[in-house]
This record gives structure tokens, sequence and C-alpha cells, in this order.
């Protein structure tokens, strides 16, 4: 078995869980290699002490599963079978007992869950998601590598939607721009929906892209991200159209601070809450502190928002390997939001920066 799988059976043994049952496609991809949507369809892995594993899918995924490496055995089942009955069958032939079984309780559906129950009616139910979010919270030098790259393609989003902006252009027309200059490129998939935000709309945190219009003196923001080899990359960046006002700017100025102290502050032993409250403070000293509605950062890998929350209330210590971002943000309604982004990882003596687009105040 290959290493994470390895990792998982022996927190097992070491648990005493008979065994795992992992099935949310982020999890099955990052134990198995083999990533698949598979819709409404069953997708699952059972992971075990001693015996070796067993992959559930569609029939028709198969081939892609045995393509991503996968030796071991695959139940397929088409869309007339029934899987569970399929996985009892499995199973029963290998003679398993399962007294405790680790699940994702956090992605089962209550359906799934009653199956599971008449699959296993006398067994215990523990989460598994503790343990597979620490698995996945400190990235390999392969990881490492992909990120790195899908940064690259964040930054060159980025790049595209500034030369886009245009008086009259609408946040859609740039939206579309970023997006089909990056498929031109090779990237097929967005890790979230492309955020392209201008004047007071940009202060909404989430706010949706429109037909609105870009005008001179107004903030533009962008909030975008790729999937590169099934790993997300994630960047914000803010930039002014025009002359903005002393207000804006000052906001800019404060963002940008908080930012780069948290970044600066990032390194093996620091607690996360420690970043969060080191940009907080600085925006709350200046008058915004009711203005940032947010938490300074999320971990990054396969999910977009993956474990850890970057909050002030977290004391998990930073270790070598952690991927996150680092994006404090002011959102002042009637005037505007500024944002920044970037995605880290933590290296044995500090950091790097892996998203490189510059943060000083651009005006186009």
């Amino acid at each position: 078995m290959n290493q994470r799988l390895q990792q998982l059976s022996s927190w097992l043994t070491e648990k005493n869980i008979t065994c795992s049952f992992v099935t949310s496609t982020p999890n099955v991809f990052y134990l198995t290699n083999f990533y698949t949507d598979p819709h409404e369809r069953l997708l699952g892995l059972f992971v075990f002490q001693n015996e070796e594993p067993i992959l559930i899918c569609p029939n028709m995924e198969i081939t892609q599963a045995r393509k991503a490496g996968w030796e071991y055995e695959i139940i397929g089942y088409s869309d007339t079978d029934n899987p569970w009955e399929l996985i009892q069958n499995s199973l029963s032939k290998r003679n398993v007992t399962v007294s405790t079984l680790a699940l994702e309780k956090e992605h089962l559906t209550v359906e799934r869950f009653e199956q599971i129950t008449k699959l296993f009616p006398s067994s215990s139910f523990v989460s598994a998601e503790e343990k597979l979010h620490t698995l996945r919270m400190i990235k390999d030098e392969k990881e490492v590598s992909i990120l790195q790259e899908a940064a690259k393609f964040a930054d060159y989003g980025v790049e595209v939607g500034v030369q886009a902006i245009a008086e009259g252009k609408s946040e859609l027309d740039v939206l579309a721009t970023i997006e089909f200059e990056l498929k031109k490129k090779g990237i097929r998939q967005m890790s979230f929906d492309t955020m392209v935000l201008t004047g007071v709309k940009t202060a909404a945190p989430h706010g949706k892209p429109g037909l609105e219009t870009i005008k001179k003196g107004d903030l533009v923001l962008f909030d975008l991200g790729v999937v590169l080899d099934g790993y997300c990359s994630d960047i914000t960046r803010t930039v002014a159209f025009g002359e903005i006002s002393e207000k804006q700017r000052e906001v800019y100025e404060t963002v940008l601070n908080a930012q780069l102290a948290a970044v600066d502050a990032c390194k093996p032993g620091i607690r996360v809450g420690d970043i969060d409250r080191k940009a907080r403070s600085i925006i709350s000293d200046a008058g915004f502190g009711e203005y940032f509605t947010h938490r300074i950062g999320h971990g990054l890998g396969i999910d977009v928002h993956e474990f850890p929350s970057m909050n002030e209330t977290n004391d998990l210590l930073l270790q070598k390997g952690m991927v996150f971002t680092i994006e404090p943000g002011i959102y002042v309604p009637e005037i505007g939001g500024v944002r920044i982004e970037d995605d880290m990882i933590i290296t044995a003596d500090g950091a790097e920066t892996l998203t490189k687009f510059p943060k000083e105040l651009i005006i186009k």
C-alpha cells in the first residue's frame, strides 16, 4: 500500500477501529490518486487494519481507477445494481466482522448512513475526519510542487484581469476574459466561482459578479484560483481604476500592512490564532475592526477550503509543510472593500509566499 493508506491503517490499529469507510471525492483521491466526481452515485473506499483496501465506484470509472494506479479490489456497479448489496457480499467473502467503523460524518448523507447501519447493525461509529484532516494538512514535495504551479496560474489570472479593466466593461466581461485566457493555458477548472467586483460591491466579501460596469474611481476586486492536477490555488487582489478617494486609499494601506505583518509572522511553532490576531490588531488600531468580518485564512490543498481554519481561537501550531491562505480584508458599506490574499507554505525555518502578483496599490 502507498504511504497514505499505511498511515490510515496504522491509525485504525492504534485506535482499535476495524476499518474506515471514506466517501468524499477529495479524500478518496488523496488516498488512491483516483479523482472522480460520481455525482449522485456512490464512491467509497474501505481501509482496514491488515486487509487490502477495497474501492467502490461505478463500472464506467473502473478503467480510470486502474490508470490512476489502483491495484487492489474494485467493487464496480451499474446504474441498475444495488452497490450496498455488492459491498455486503464482498465483506462476507472476506469474513470481516466490523465492530467499529470510522466514517466521514461531515460528508455522509442521512440516507447513506442508514444504509451503513443496515450493513453493520451492531457496529459503533467514530469520525474519520480528524485523522484525514491531519494527514492532508502536511503536504509532501509532490503536493508542494503542484501547489506552486497552481499559484502561478492564479497570478496569471489576476494579471489578465487587471489588463482587462476598462471603463464601461462589466464585471462579467472581465471575468470571462480571465477564464478564457486560463483555458487557453490548459486550465479546465477554477477552484471556486471566480469573483470580479467593482465599486461598492467590493464591500461584500462573497459578492456575486454581474453586469455592473467599471467606472473611474472604483476599486476592483479579483478573487480566483485554479485546479491543477487535483490541487487548488486561491488569490485575491484589489486594484484602483483611476484615482480613488483618501478613505479608499487608507483602507487599502491598512489591509496591506495587516497582510504583510501576518505573512511575516508565519513560521514553524507559531499559533494559528496569533497570525489572525496580528492582522486583526492592525486593522482594529486603524479604526476598521468592525469591518474585518472573517478569519485570516484557511488551509489549502485538494479542497480550496480545508483544515485548518485560520481563526483567532485556533491554538494549533504552524508546522513545516502546512499550506494556507493569508487574506485580511476591510469591507465598508457605501465606500467599498479591499482584500489581499496570498497562498503560503511553512518551511523549515519560515514561510514562502506561493502567489507573487504585486500587492502595492495598482492604479489602472
